[in-house]
């Protein structure tokens, strides 16, 4: 019973990983394809698993060819600015759009992370990775706004708005901080060095 108790064990300990990879791609697979797959199918007639990504990929790179001439580029924007100018449709473009060019580093607006630092929470002697995306004046004095992903999918987290003399530097480049958050933890330097941040005033 032990030999066949441990057996199962390391069957097990092979096999979850696997099918938690296999359940994700799935996943992800199902939710790319489903993306385009009802319009070809409704355009062409072909429903063939896969066609939607196939078509996604197209999309995707006919765009990017549009964006490399000038009047696609404006096309583009044009189109954009459009659906900009619906509420809802502007409500949830424009955040995201954001959010995009802060992990990518494409915003050129002077928005986006500004650099990365540490907050304690939950509890004293406790710390948390967040970006500094703003700092603002309130009748208590500076603060500033932290953007805190949840590991190990930055594209979801929190917002803080701490004051200026709670948050501390540390000397992380933006892609070390997100490769310690996509990782779990597991990517993170041997040593960093952290100070109180200063203010801006």
């Amino acid at each position: 019973m032990s030999f066949l108790r441990n057996v199962m064990i390391q069957g097990v300990i092979v096999m979850l990983p696997l099918g938690v990879t296999f359940w994700v791609l799935r996943l992800i697979f199902n939710l790319l394809d489903g993306f385009m797959r009802p319009l070809i199918d409704r355009l062409f007639g072909v429903d063939v698993p896969g066609v939607g990504i196939v078509g996604l990929i197209l999309l995707i790179f006919l765009i990017g060819m549009l964006l490399q001439v000038g009047l696609g580029r404006r096309l583009v924007e044009a189109t954009l600015n459009g659906l900009l100018r619906i509420p809802i449709v502007r409500a949830i473009y424009g955040p995201a759009k954001q959010l995009i060019d802060s992990f990518s580093g494409g915003s050129d607006s002077g928005g986006g992370f500004k650099k990365v630092v540490i907050i304690e929470y939950p509890k004293a002697g406790t710390w948390m990775i967040g970006f500094l995306t703003a700092v603002t004046a309130t009748q208590s004095g500076e603060m500033g706004v932290i953007y805190v992903p949840t590991a190990p999918t930055p594209n979801s987290g929190w917002v803080a708005v701490v004051p200026v003399e709670d948050i501390y530097d540390v000397d992380l480049s933006v892609d070390e901080a997100m490769s310690m958050v996509l990782s779990g933890g597991i990517s993170t330097p041997d040593q960093f060095e952290m100070s109180v941040m200063k203010s801006s005033s």
